[in-house]
C-alpha cells in the first residue's frame, strides 16, 4: 500500500507511508510486516533475553556487559538464528537499517557518557605509575596483535596489511574503562590503591586506543595507499579536538557558572548539551571518523562537577538498559561461530587469549615491581586491564563495516572478548585477597580511648533530618581542646543510575549548585556539620558520601571506619517518630544496613533511636542542657555504654541518671559466696565466665562511682528486681525530664532480669531493653542510643583485664570456665567463687 507523488522536477516518487505502523490484526495485517511494532518487539526480545542472562550470570560474578554480548549472540545465526523462520520473522534484513540506527544512536550517548565519567585530573594524583603500567599493558597485546595479524588475515581481504594490524592490535591491548568500574565496585576495590590505578591506568589506555582507532579509520578509507584524504581526516580529527577542547570546555563552564547558587542546571541548558552530542557525532562522522569519537571527546571536556551528576542521572538508565543491548544485539547478528572451522584454528584461538592476558598481566607486573609494589597486586592490575566489553566491541564493528575485519576474524575476537572479560572477576576473587591492617589499629572500644586524647567517630547519616540530633549527641560527648573529637560524617546514598560505586570526600569550598536532589541533601548536610565546627571546640569534621548498593553498603561504613581507625559508629534507626507519637518504618534496607554492621564493624557500633534530643537548641558550648539515664544491666556492652556516659557526665550540661539493675536471687547468691570463703579461705575457687563478667562489672562500677562528683550532676541507683515486669516498672519509675537512654545491646546474655521480655521483641539488633525503649508506646518524646562494643574485644577483655597483680600462678584454662588452685591467700586476695560448681 503506497502512493505516488510528483515532484518540481516533474518525477514521480514511490512510497509507502502504511508500512511503518499497523491498521491492526483485525484488519488481517501482520505487525511483524511494519517496521515500528517489529523494532518495538526486536527491542522488548533483546532486553528480556538480556536481563534473564544477567540474574542467570549473577551467582557466577560475571559483569552486564557478558549478558548483553552473550544475548547478541544467541539472538544471531550461532544460535537463534539458524533457524530461517526465527531470523526471518523477527530480524529480516529490511529491518537491519532501523534496528542499527538506533543501536548507534544509543552507542553515541553512552560513549559521551563513557567520556562525561572520566576524570582525566586522576592521573595526576597516580602520576608516573598509572601511564606506564598503562603503556607497558598495551605494548606486549599489541604485538601479539601483530604476529596474530599475519595469520588470521587472509589474501582475499581488499586491506592493506598496516590498517589490519591496527585494527587488531587495538581490539586486543585495549581495557574497557566502564567495565572495569563496574568490576572495581562489585570486588570494593574502587578506593583502594589498587583500584585507583587500575582506572587512571584503564583512562591513559582507552585514550591511546581511541586515537589508534580514529587513525586506523583514516587509513582504511582507502585501501591501497595513505592519500592526502586520508591525511585530511586526521587533521581535521586534531582540529575537532582543539575545538572542543579551547571552545566547547570554556562555553560549559560559562553556561554552569550562570546557574544560580542551589538550583539545577537549566532544562535548556541541558538540552544544548545532548544536541551538542549529536552534532559532535554528525561532525566526526561527516570528517571521516567514527560518529562515536566525537561523542567521546565531547563527554571527556565536560567540566566535572554537578552537571556530570545531572547528565549521568537523566541518560544512563535509558541508554544503558535500553539502547545499548540493541547494540550488542547487532554485534550478535554479526557473529557466526560456523566460520570458525579445524581444530587448528580453535587452538589458535586459546593460544590468543592465553598470549594476550598473560601478554598485559606481564607488562603490568613489570611495572609494579619496579614500583615496589606486592607482586601480587602487580598480578591483579595485570588481570583487571584485561577486561574487555564494549570497547573492545566497538572496534571490532568499526572494522567489520570498513571490511577490515572478516566474518571469522570477527568471530575469532567476539570470542576472545567474552573469555578474557569473564574471567577477570573469579580470578581476581581468588588470588587478590588484601591483607587487613588491624595489627596498628588498637584503639577500637571508647574504653579504650583515653580521656585526654583524641576520639574519633563515623556517623552515619541517610538524610538531613538526621542531621540535627547527631551534632546534638556529639556536642553533648563534651569535645574540648583537652579531649577533642573528630568526627566522620558519611552520608549513605543509594547507587541508582551511576556507572560505579563511589567514596566522595567533600572539600571544604563548595564546587558549584546542587545538581540534584541527592546533592542538594549532601550540601544540607555538609553546611550543618560544617557550621557546628565552626562554632564549637575541640571539634574536627570530615564529610564523606558513599554511593553504593544497599546491599553492600555496609562494606563502605566499615571500610571507612577501618581506614579512619574510629572507635564508635554511630547509624540511624531504621524507623522514625511520626507528629503523632509512633514510629514509622523508613526503608527496610536500613534495618538491613544496620545489622550488617553490627556483625562486621571493626569498632564499637551505636544506633540511635533519634527522637529530637532538643534539636531545636541551640550548639553552643556551656548552652546546652541534657539529662542523660544509663540504665546498667552488666556485660561488654553495657560497660561500653558507661564508659559513653562517663564523657559525657564531663560536660557541664550533663546531668547523668546511673540506674543499675540486680537480680534479687544473684544479689543472695553473692552474699552467701561471699560468708562461704570467709569462714574457708583455704578453698578450691572455680571462676567461670559469668563471674569473671560479674567482676568486670563490678571493677567498672566501682571506677565509675570513686571519680562521681559531689555536685549532683551524677545520680547512682541501684534497683533489685527479680523479673523482666520489674525491670519496665523501675524503667518507668525514672523521672520524665530525661531526654536520651543510653543503653548496652546485650548480645547474648539471658538474665532473669529481661525474663519475658524477649517474647515481644521486634528488632532484636536494639537488644531487649534497647527495643523496649525504642517502641512507640514506651517513651515517645526521649531518644534511646543502643551501644555494642567491638565484638573482637570480649576475648581481649577476658585475657587482660581480668589479671590483676593477686591472680593466681596456676591457671588451667577449659572451653567454657578457668579452673585455679591456688596456695593459701590472704583473705584480700581471694577470688570470688562459684558455690554451684
Amino acid at each position: 500500500m503506497g502512493g505516488v507523488l510528483q515532484n518540481d522536477t516533474g518525477n514521480f516518487v514511490c512510497y509507502s507511508p502504511t508500512m511503518i505502523t499497523t491498521n491492526g490484526i483485525w484488519q488481517g495485517d501482520n505487525p511483524l510486516d511494519y517496521s515500528l511494532p517489529l523494532f518495538i518487539l526486536q527491542v522488548t526480545l533483546v532486553v528480556s533475553i538480556t536481563r534473564l542472562l544477567v540474574f542467570i550470570l549473577k551467582p557466577f560474578r560475571q559483569p552486564r556487559v557478558i549478558s548483553e554480548i552473550l544475548g547478541g549472540i544467541i539472538l544471531g545465526p550461532s544460535v537463534l538464528g539458524k533457524s530461517a523462520k526465527f531470523a526471518d520473522a523477527l530480524f529480516p534484513r529490511r529491518s537491519v537499517m532501523v534496528l542499527e540506527t538506533m543501536a548507534n544512536i544509543g552507542l553515541l550517548y553512552f560513549l559521551f557518557i563513557v567520556g562525561v565519567e572520566m576524570d582525566i585530573t586522576s592521573i595526576k594524583r597516580t602520576g608516573k605509575k598509572a601511564i606506564l603500567i598503562a603503556i607497558a599493558g598495551m605494548i606486549l597485546p599489541f604485538l601479539l596483535g601483530v604476529s596474530f595479524s599475519f595469520f588470521l588475515r587472509q589474501k582475499t581481504q581488499m586491506v592493506k596489511q598496516g590498517t589490519f594490524i591496527l585494527f587488531l592490535g587495538v581490539a586486543l591491548s585495549v581495557t574497557a574503562f566502564p567495565v572495569l568500574a563496574r568490576i572495581l565496585a562489585e570486588l570494593k576495590l574502587l578506593n583502594k590503591e589498587i583500584g585507583q590505578i587500575a582506572m587512571s591506568s584503564a583512562l591513559v589506555n582507552d585514550i591511546v586506543a581511541w586515537t589508534v582507532l580514529a587513525f586506523a579509520i583514516a587509513m582504511s578509507e582507502n585501501n591501497n595507499n595513505l592519500t592526502l584524504a586520508s591525511l585530511w581526516v586526521i587533521i581535521s580529527s586534531v582540529v575537532f579536538v582543539m575545538f572542543c577542547i579551547f571552545v566547547v570546555r570554556p562555553t560549559i563552564t560559562w553556561m554552569i557558572r550562570r546557574t544560580p547558587e542551589g538550583e539545577t542546571i537549566s532544562e535548556f541548558n541541558l538540552c544544548v548539551i545532548l544536541t551538542g552530542v549529536m552534532i559532535s557525532g554528525f561532525i566526526t562522522d561527516a570528517i571521516g571518523t567514527h560518529s562515536v569519537f566525537g561523542a567521546f571527546v565531547f563527554g571527556l571536556v565536560i567540566p566535572n562537577g554537578p552537571l556530570v551528576v545531572t547528565l549521568i542521572e537523566r541518560l544512563e538508565d535509558f541508554v544503558s538498559g535500553l539502547l545499548l543491548p540493541i547494540f550488542f544485539a547487532i554485534s550478535g547478528l554479526k557473529t557466526e561461530f560456523s566460520t570458525i572451522q579445524g581444530a587448528g584454528t580453535w587452538g589458535a584461538l586459546i593460544i590468543v587469549i592465553v598470549l594476550a592476558c598473560l601478554g598485559k598481566v606481564a607488562g603490568t607486573a613489570l611495572v609494579a615491581v619496579y614500583y615496589r609494589m606486592p607482586v601480587s597486586e602487580g598480578i591483579t592490575l595485570g588481570l583487571l586491564m584485561n577486561t574487555k566489553g564494549l570497547v573492545e566491541m566497538i572496534v571490532l564493528n568499526v572494522g567489520k563495516d570498513q571490511k577490515v575485519l572478516d566474518e571469522k576474524s570477527f568471530a575469532i575476537m567476539v570470542i576472545v572478548a567474552v573469555v578474557m572479560t569473564g574471567s577477570v572477576t573469579p580470578i581476581v576473587t581468588t588470588i587478590y585477597r588484601p591483607a587487613r591492617k588491624f595489627s596498628p589499629y588498637k584503639i577500637r572500644t571508647i574504653q579504650r580511648t583515653k580521656q585526654d586524647g583524641e576520639f574519633r567517630i563515623l556517623a552515619c547519616i541517610h538524610t538531613p533530618r538526621n542531621a540535627p540530633t547527631i551534632i546534638n549527641l556529639i556536642e553533648a560527648s563534651h569535645p574540648c581542646k583537652k579531649s577533642p573529637i573528630c568526627i566522620y560524617v558519611l552520608h549513605l546514598v543509594e547507587l541508582t543510575g551511576r556507572a560505579s560505586a563511589m567514596l566522595i570526600v567533600h572539600n571544604a569550598k563548595k564546587s558549584g549548585p546542587a545538581a540534584n536532589r541527592t546533592q542538594a541533601q549532601s550540601d544540607n548536610i555538609i553546611s550543618a556539620f560544617k557550621s557546628y565546627e565552626h562554632h564549637a571546640t575541640g571539634i574536627t569534621v570530615q564529610p564523606l558520601t558513599a554511593v553504593s548498593p544497599y546491599s553492600t553498603m555496609h562494606e563502605d561504613i566499615c571500610n571507612v571506619a577501618e581506614d579512619k581507625r574510629v572507635a564508635l559508629i554511630i547509624v540511624p534507626f531504621h524507623k522514625q517518630q511520626t507528629v503523632d507519637g509512633g514510629m514509622e518504618n523508613l526503608n527496610p534496607s536500613f534495618r538491613t544496613i544496620n545489622q550488617n554492621v553490627l556483625i562486621n564493624a571493626p569498632c564499637s557500633v551505636g544506633i540511635l533511636v533519634d527522637r529530637g534530643l532538643s534539636g531545636s537548641t541551640r550548639i553552643s558550648t556551656n548552652q546546652i542542657t541534657h539529662h542523660i539515664a544509663l540504665l546498667f544491666f552488666g556485660g561488654p556492652d553495657d560497660r561500653e555504654a558507661l564508659a559513653y556516659a562517663w564523657r559525657m557526665s564531663t560536660h557541664p550540661g550533663i546531668n547523668l541518671t546511673v540506674m543499675r539493675f540486680i537480680s534479687a536471687n544473684e544479689a543472695v547468691d553473692d552474699t552467701s559466696r561471699a560468708s562461704f570463703e570467709e569462714n574457708d579461705p583455704r578453698v578450691l575457687t572455680i571462676l567461670t565466665d559469668n563471674d569473671k563478667e560479674k567482676q568486670l562489672n563490678e571493677e567498672c562500677l566501682n571506677s565509675f562511682k570513686s571519680r562521681m562528683p559531689n555536685d549532683g550532676s551524677i545520680i547512682y541507683i541501684e534497683k533489685t528486681v527479680n523479673n523482666g515486669q520489674e525491670t519496665v516498672a523501675a524503667i518507668r519509675s525514672i523521672d520524665n525530664i530525661h531526654d536520651l537512654f543510653i543503653v548496652g545491646r546485650g548480645r547474648g546474655s539471658v538474665s532473669p532480669l529481661t525474663a519475658g521480655l524477649t517474647d515481644w521483641s521486634e528488632c532484636p539488633e536494639l537488644g531487649v531493653i534497647g527495643d523496649l525503649l525504642a517502641s512507640s508506646d514506651f517513651a515517645a518524646t526521649v531518644s534511646v542510643l543502643v551501644i555494642q562494643q567491638y565484638v573482637g574485644m570480649a576475648s581481649a577483655n577476658t585475657a587482660a583485664d581480668t589479671l590483676t597483680p593477686d591472680t593466681p600462678q596456676q591457671v588451667t584454662e577449659f572451653s567454657n570456665s578457668t579452673v585455679t588452685q591456688r596456695t593459701p591467700p590472704t583473705a584480700a586476695s581471694a577470688l570470688v567463687s562459684h558455690p554451684e560448681i
